[in-house]
């Protein structure tokens, strides 16, 4: 049985990951995660108990475990998606950013090759983001695979930073490393930091919906499912080396969204008031990227990929699941998921 040792899978985007492994393939799925804040067991319920599932409560920037790990399921295929990943974040506290994204992405690396070294072969699939490449302006411009990087923030700097070294260990080590950069992604289990479960999570609490500066930043949505399959379809399948920019085809504005949501709520969560009534407008997060927009053409023409679902589509299936997994978001919003290993409290 071939092994995927996927970090960071009791995330939001690891764990759609993980789940759709499980269900789609004969694999076996390792998820080493540290679970902080972002990491919740919860999401991996439906696959707790699949016996082709292995969790490891592993920090990626803890040197001996990480080998240790490695040594023990010796890999396939590494899909690394653990990172600091919240913007604002970074820019409060930007040291973990460099830790985790940086120094973590390199203590993966140094592992395979290690593996490598005993003559094991693997592939490793490093997952990074649209926003190493910066902003661009509103003239209908894509990001492309050969768009020249120039972060913005802490956090993009250091996924840029991840990317750099993932591509020098191919070339310098001979690590067969494939490179996938993503839009914003949104859907199930999405953690409530991000701009659409928070707005649906304040929407529905009465509380102000905060939309930064004039909320015309553009920003492409995939949808979780989506960008989970893409995932797994690269990383049997790309050639080595190559990198493939993975999109919706989706852009709006941060207001359209907030829009888009209210009248989705209004429909189906109704109450004596308009939800657009609780949007209030804060001062703009500094530095702040206006547009980001995917050419995902490279993987559309060369591993036959495509979204299944349009940004109306997939919006009402994520508000549709925040409505029906008032048990998932309670344990978010009290901390109590914090406690949860595996179904034991």
């Amino acid at each position: 049985m071939k092994t995927v040792l996927i970090t960071g899978g009791a995330g939001f985007i690891g764990s759609a990951v993980v789940r759709h492994v499980i269900a789609s393939s004969d694999w076996r799925v390792v998820v080493m995660d540290s679970l902080t804040y972002a990491g919740n067991l919860a999401s991996l319920a439906s696959v707790s108990d699949n016996p082709r599932f292995v969790f490891e409560q592993v920090d990626i920037c803890d040197e001996a475990e990480v080998n240790r790990a490695f040594d023990q399921h010796r890999p396939d295929i590494v899909m690394h998606l653990a990172a600091e990943s919240h913007v604002d974040r970074s820019i409060d506290a930007a040291e973990q950013f460099l830790q985790t994204n940086i120094m973590g992405t390199f203590r993966l690396l140094q592992a395979a090759r290690k593996l490598m070294d005993q003559g094991h072969a693997l592939r490793f699939h490093h997952i990074s983001t649209d926003e190493v490449y910066g902003d661009l302006p509103n003239d209908g411009s894509l990001f492309d695979e050969t768009t020249g990087y120039d972060p913005s923030s802490p956090y993009s700097a250091s996924k840029a930073a991840s990317d750099h070294l993932v591509r020098a260990w191919r070339r310098t080590f001979g690590v067969p490393v494939v490179v996938t950069n993503c839009s914003n992604n949104y859907g199930p289990y999405h953690f409530p930091e991000k701009l659409i479960p928070l707005t649906i999570l304040n929407a529905l609490a009465g509380k102000s919906l905060p939309i930064y500066g004039d909320g015309q930043q553009v920003r492409d949505w995939l949808y979780v499912e989506d960008h989970a399959r893409a995932l797994w379809l690269v990383a049997q399948r790309a050639e080595v080396g190559q990198t493939y920019n993975i999109g919706g085809h989706n852009e709006r504005t941060n207001l359209d969204v907030v829009n888009a949501l209210c009248a989705l709520l209004d429909e189906l969560a109704p109450k004596e008031t308009p939800y657009g009534e609780q949007m209030v407008f804060v001062r703009d997060r500094p530095g702040h990227d206006r547009r980001y927009a995917i050419d995902a053409s490279k993987i559309q023409a060369e591993l036959d990929w495509t979204p299944d679902e349009t940004f109306d589509t997939g919006l009402r299936k994520t508000v549709e699941w925040f409505l029906a997994n008032s048990a998932w978001t309670d344990q978010v919003l009290d901390g109590s998921y914090r406690l949860t290993r595996l179904g034991h409290v």
